[in-house]
């Protein structure tokens, strides 16, 4: 795993099964001072850099020693000796300027192609907020010990491994080690005194946090229990860099009986002659030149061998000459050079796509993909979000149109027009949020149909044209201060720059953006309405929604505001709607507010639960249960909110389907909201029942 010079960290349980005083003691640190610089110092040379193997700067010779030991160049070596052997000086002049030439063109792209990976990671090195000696000091990250107790915030890099010991709406972006899109929010109250290492997985352990994981909301403190390659993103590397034996390679006895030991040595053996001649490493392509080297050497030989059968084995000068001159000739010197500039000119146009390339041979691979996988927010889409409809009952559905900046409350229009009528039967004519080019793929698909979605997408855009603003109602303003207040985000705009910034969850930002659109933004509620924050009950992955306790100065009214997933929301709501418009949930309210959820998740929205209520008096200092404060609920209205697919998006899947490769789409929103931005990039047609059943069923 780490180096033999540096001491083993390691622990008697894992860091997230043990208590901080327990961890705290043992790395001899202190959570209030941290360490002192003597000591940090000494865990430096005790543990090492805290970085990963392999991320020291290339070495030259290196990369010149891959280019010459491969089988093609090892034959074109022997065939160049032979040629030289037998005074034949202008084709062993050529063999020798095609070996140069082609390794000449390797080292040279790949070296620069290293470098500009060095250069990369000179870029990114980040640094850490660590306490020494009860002083916040900034320093880099492969300064970080074990035992240094680090500070982090929304944005910042995790260092190393941490074993939280505070966490204030803790939130960590980690599909680096998990592959999963939404954050974690970490939680220091779950027990696991009754887990063990195997049974709980990376995701779940929630009191730490990960080295190379950033975070996305709230702040923490930690202290570091695992720093380089003993860090979890330190594990993955060192199993990609490490090599798996075969089977049946085991020396044991215990293992294959008493013939394992003479086994396992004969294949060892074996795959070691196979790996020194290039026949089972490498890539396919490189595997197969391999094999045609030796096998174009082995028709050398038995060519030269014919030459001599044919003169009786009396062998002379000519007849060797002759016989190495038939042998080398069948060997196709030009064919390395080809294949060389070939990669080269394929390594030349994705370095003009600003991609770089740190292996020729990792063309072929890229060549070689027919199926991509790619995640949906943040990949496919801006990961921007945007409020693009907001449903208020009894009121109508309020549309954000020509809003292409997520951040910028002033740009676009709103709108307010009357909600679908569900009680019909009849499809929702509004299909799209906002007009939309054509699929990036074309799919076999009736014309009749196509007109028919053609008139749906005309009736939707002019159903949304008209720049008039919509007047603040009573309905409006609860539902605009619940959004505002039960949230985390910050949206300001910065007077040098002339631009407004966000900071936070992108589903935060755009409720809070919404209601920016009416002067009613958090701070301005706060600071001009008299709204003060008693309580907050964070988002729970587990309960999908945020709750908060607020109260008003002028009036001392205490409001619990919530939002959530719809399905979540709704079932803790006995009322819906406010004023005039209120009305108690019974089953066919639950049916409309789900319809509804449904519409706007078919235009590709992800559909957020507004709630409130009002509570009887709170000090602020008694701690309420989750289960009190989150009950006999007012749904407020729904949020629809847009994130929009890259410009680039819909260009790329075409291209790809052009290649012949398969885009899939990964994604855990809502299948309907899935659908909708799989069909607006091109992934799937706009009318899948209009092909064959096997292949709509197959989408």
């Amino acid at each position: 795993m780490g180096s033999g010079k540096f001491t083993t960290q390691e622990y008697p349980k894992h860091p997230f099964l043990l208590p901080c005083e327990v961890l705290i003691e043992s790395l001899q640190t202190n959570d209030e001072t941290g360490l002192s610089p003597v000591k940090a110092q000494e865990a430096q040379g005790s543990y090492g850099p805290n970085k990963l193997e392999g991320e020291g700067g290339v070495k030259w010779y290196s990369v010149l020693l891959k280019q010459i030991s491969n089988a093609m160049i090892l034959v074109l070596v022997l065939a160049m000796a032979l040629s030289y052997g037998v005074t034949d000086y202008i084709e062993g002049g050529v063999i020798t300027a095609v070996i140069i030439l082609n390794v000449a063109i390797g080292f040279y792209q790949e070296f620069q192609a290293e470098k500009k990976m060095d250069s990369l990671r000179a870029l990114s090195s980040p640094s850490a907020a660590v306490l020494r000696d009860g002083h916040i000091v900034t320093v880099p990250s492969a300064e970080v010990v074990p035992g240094d107790i680090v500070q982090v915030k929304t944005g910042d890099t995790i260092p190393a491994d941490l074993r939280l010991v505070e966490a204030m709406n803790l939130e960590c972006d980690e599909k680096i080690l998990t592959g999963e899109a939404v954050p974690v929010a970490k939680d220091l109250k779950v027990d696991f005194s009754n887990n063990n290492e195997l049974e709980t997985g990376v995701g779940d352990r929630l009191n730490m946090a990960y080295s190379s994981s950033t975070v996305t909301k709230g702040r923490g403190t930690g202290v570091v229990v695992f720093t380089g390659m003993y860090t979890e993103i330190g594990r993955i590397a060192a199993s990609m860099q490490g090599k798996t034996r075969k089977p049946n390679r085991s020396l044991s006895r215990r293992k294959g009986g008493p013939m394992q030991p003479a086994k396992g040595v004969a294949l060892r053996v074996w795959d070691g002659i196979g790996q020194f001649l290039g026949l089972t490493v490498g890539t396919p392509l490189q595997r197969k030149l391999s094999k045609l080297a030796y096998i174009l050497f082995g028709c050398a030989l038995l060519l030269a061998i014919i030459v001599f059968g044919v003169n009786k084995f009396n062998v002379n000068k000519e007849v060797a000459i002759y016989a190495i001159s038939t042998g080398i000739a069948i060997i196709p010197e030009s064919l390395v050079a080809v294949l060389t500039i070939t990669m080269v000119v394929g390594m030349t146009q994705m370095r003009k796509r600003r991609v770089v390339i740190r292996q020729l041979s990792a063309l072929e691979a890229l060549g070689g993909v027919t199926n991509i996988c790619s995640d949906k927010t943040g990949t496919l889409t801006l990961g921007q979000m945007i409020t693009r409809k907001a449903w208020l009952p009894g009121v109508g559905m309020y549309s954000v149109n020509n809003a292409e900046e997520a951040a910028d409350p002033t740009k676009g229009t709103v709108s307010l027009g009357p909600a679908p009528d569900l009680t019909r039967g009849g499809e929702d004519k509004e299909k799209k949020p906002f007009d939309r080019d054509a699929p990036a793929v074309s799919w076999d698909v009736a014309s009749e149909k196509t007109t028919m979605v053609e008139k749906e997408d005309d009736t939707s855009s002019s159903s949304e044209s008209g720049d008039a603003v919509p007047e603040m109602t009573a309905e409006l303003q609860e539902f605009l201060r619940s959004t505002a207040l039960c949230n985390l985000a910050t949206v300001r705009l910065d007077k040098q720059k002339e631009e407004w910034q966000a900071i936070g969850d992108p589903t935060e930002i755009a409720l809070q953006v919404f209601a920016h659109r009416f002067q009613l933004g958090k701070k301005t509620l706060q600071e001009q309405h008299g709204w003060t924050q008693l309580a907050e009950y964070p988002f729970d992955s587990s309960i999908k929604r945020m709750s908060v306790i607020y109260q008003q100065r002028q009036t001392d009214n205490v409001h619990i505001f919530c939002k959530g997933a719809v399905e979540r929301i709704i079932d803790l709501c006995t009322t819906i709607g406010t004023g005039a418009n209120q009305r108690p949930v019974t089953d066919e309210v639950k049916a409309e507010v789900l319809d509804q959820m449904n519409r706007l998740a078919q235009q590709g929205l992800r559909v957020m639960a507004i709630a409130q209520r009002q509570h009887t008096t709170y000090d602020g200092k008694t701690e309420l249960s989750r289960d009190s404060i989150e009950k006999d609920l007012t749904l407020l209205g729904l949020a629809g909110l847009y994130d929009p697919p890259r410009l680039e998006t819909k260009d790329a899947v075409k291209e790809c389907a052009t290649a012949g490769i398969k885009v899939h789409m990964l994604t855990g929103d809502h299948p309907s909201t899935a659908e909708a931005i799989a069909k607006e990039v091109g992934i799937i047609p706009p009318n899948p029942s209009s092909l064959p059943i096997s292949l709509a069923s197959s989408l």
